[in-house]
């Protein structure tokens, strides 16, 4: 017996612009909204304007080149 309900995806907030969308396979951008707000997204990562937040050691003699 299949089911005659099958359920409804569920809805997101598009991490980029707010706007409601699917979170489902049948939304190729999930989970974004589009490709416009999931290219923004990657260029923000890309040009490091998202960042983790902590410490930054101080370099051993080690870690330097020349």
């Amino acid at each position: 017996m299949t089911d005659a309900n099958p359920q409804k995806p569920r809805i997101v907030s598009c991490p980029q612009c707010g706007k409601p969308t699917e979170y489902s396979p049948a939304n190729r951008w999930r989970p974004f909204c589009s490709e416009r707000c999931k290219l923004i997204d990657i260029g923000a990562w890309a040009s490091e304007s998202y960042r983790v937040a902590g410490q930054e050691e101080p370099m051993s003699d080690d870690d330097k080149t020349i």
